[in-house]
């Protein structure tokens, strides 16, 4: 567990940052810029978790916050720098526990039956924004990972946990009983 006993050390105020590794890089570097996206994604969930969510997606919300500081920490330690300290690490059962909870809540919630529009309650709504950040750090990760390997597992988490929210949001909607927003093709 790292202590942090100082918020500023003006280290980056010449722009740049350190990786989890004492190598330092422009802080608007793509693996800077995708670990920052999963950050926003994380404080989005903590929003939608502070308007009240019901418990069946309050609980497992908490538990995939804690994966995406495991997915950032991976991401903050290149693979091409000699590991110095073992980070956690998004690994398959991960992405299982993704799917699990997809089909459990796609159970109740049923198929679509016409595109939805983001929006209902404002735990939903903080839902949707969260699966839309989700896919802006999915792009970023795809991007990295041209550039260098990550892990394969964080692609498939990151592309997972956005159909996650997604069916969360209409999940929670259902749950206040609030009708799903739905896209008129016709306006």
């Amino acid at each position: 567990m790292p202590k942090i006993t100082k918020i500023y050390t003006r280290t980056g105020d010449d722009g740049t940052t350190a990786l989890g590794t004492t190598r330092r890089v422009p802080k608007d570097d793509l693996r800077v810029e995708t670990y920052g996206t999963i950050d926003e994604l994380n404080s989005m969930l903590g929003l939608a978790l502070a308007y009240g969510l019901d418990e069946k997606l309050a609980s497992p919300l908490k538990t995939i916050q804690n994966e995406l500081f495991h997915l950032g920490a991976d991401l903050a330690f290149p693979r091409d720098d000699e590991r110095q300290v073992e980070v956690p690490r998004i690994e398959q059962r991960h992405i299982d526990a993704l799917e699990q909870l997809i089909d459990e809540l796609n159970e109740v919630v049923g198929p679509l039956k016409n595109f939805i529009l983001p929006g209902g309650g404002q735990g939903a709504a903080a839902l949707q924004v969260a699966r839309a950040i989700c896919r802006r750090a999915e792009r970023a990760a795809v991007s990295l990972n041209r550039e260098a390997q990550i892990n394969p597992f964080n692609l498939s988490y990151l592309n997972r946990l956005s159909d996650l929210l997604f069916v969360m949001g209409r999940f929670e909607n259902n749950a206040k009983g609030i009708v799903e927003p739905l896209w008129n093709s016709r306006l």
